[in-house]
């Protein structure tokens, strides 16, 4: 075989969203930041991205964290997000198993008990906290984006379905939310495929009528993301659990209820007054995993009540390995990796 390239993997899970940790094999990126590094990758280098997420070697269910220097001082490493959709710059579900990554590779050595430590996200510093028990890590809980509501229940006309009440939430991206149940919903995992073909009517309507802003990133790409609200169930004082399924555009499920659209629930919680501080929010998937948001407070920016927030979950290892990358393999675009790998790796194994 010729042009051979290999990229180290560590395969990873939260809640059932499979994050693909890239932990070596990557030249150094261009970029004074980690926000400039995906960028560069968004702008010029799409191929990274491309290929693991596509056959042969991937799926556009999953994710990819490509895990590389951190330009803040303060943080241990940076993490750059992919997925379907292109380059969020914050993900709650990627940043639980990024951290997790960090601890399992020695990155951060694992300690018993409470550890604290920062990750670079595209979207800035997050505070890690993970607890580890008998070398295990048990659960991770990371900062989410400051979240607020952009809309609040306008109602738009959905071909094929009728008219939708909707509002939308910026929680690290923008979120449609709208009610499971008064679309005909149950959430559970055989409505899979029919949620998929709403989510994409609905996100392609509100699409074609406009588009979002936000206050400080200014204009961050079309509507990328649905979230469908099941009921509400209170569990205990300030604990609420609900059936929750967010839809990726285009086409996709997560297998996980997503830590951003736990956030976004949380937002528009505040929005109706309905939240105080210390309240938690445990989404649950079509695959009856689950995420808990806790609502730690808010400050004003502008016009907007933005909400701050954390979120815990569980993640898992699933597998570590190296990829081989063969150049002349028909189905690898080599071509759209030469600003990614270099020639070092072009030599097959000894």
């Amino acid at each position: 075989m010729k042009h051979l390239h290999t990229i180290d993997l560590l395969d990873t899970h939260a809640g059932g969203d499979v994050s693909r940790i890239v932990t070596g094999g990557i030249d150094t990126l261009p970029g004074a930041s980690v926000r400039e590094q995906m960028e560069y990758l968004r702008d010029d280098a799409d191929g990274l991205r491309r290929l693991l997420l596509e056959e042969p070697y991937g799926i556009p269910e999953m994710s990819v964290d490509l895990l590389v220097p951190a330009s803040h001082p303060d943080a241990v490493a940076g993490y750059i997000i992919m997925e379907v959709m292109g380059y969020p710059i914050y993900s709650g579900s990627n940043t639980l198993c990024t951290a997790t990554a960090v601890l399992e590779t020695g990155i951060v050595p694992k300690q018993e008990g409470l550890q604290r430590f920062k990750l670079e996200a595209p979207a800035g510093l997050v505070q890690i906290e993970a607890s580890v028990r008998d070398g295990v890590v048990e659960w991770v809980t990371c900062e989410g984006l400051p979240s607020y509501i952009d809309t609040y229940r306008d109602t738009i006309q959905v071909p094929g379905i009728g008219p939708v009440t909707y509002s939308i939430a910026y929680s690290g991206g923008f979120y449609a939310l709208v009610d499971a149940e008064a679309l005909g919903f149950k959430l559970v995992r055989d409505e899979e495929q029919a949620l998929a073909a709403c989510a994409y009517k609905i996100v392609e309507a509100i699409k074609a009528q406009r588009g979002f802003s936000h206050y400080t990133l200014g204009d961050v790409g079309p509507l990328p993301f649905l979230h469908f609200m099941g009921p509400e169930e209170p569990v205990a004082e300030g604990y609420i659990r609900s059936r929750s399924t967010t839809y990726v555009h285009p086409g996709v499920i997560c297998r996980s209820t997503t830590g951003t659209g736990t956030s976004a629930r949380l937002a528009l919680m505040n929005y109706e007054g309905r939240l105080t501080v210390g309240d938690k929010l445990e989404t649950v998937s079509l695959r009856e995993t689950g995420f808990i948001g806790t609502f730690t407070g808010t400050h004003q920016e502008g016009a907007y009540q933005v909400v701050e927030n954390t979120i815990t979950g569980r993640s898992y290892v699933l597998a570590e390995s190296k990829i081989v990358i063969n150049c002349d393999d028909p189905l690898v675009a080599c071509g759209e990796l030469h600003h990614i790998l270099s020639d070092r790796h072009d030599k097959p194994p000894q």
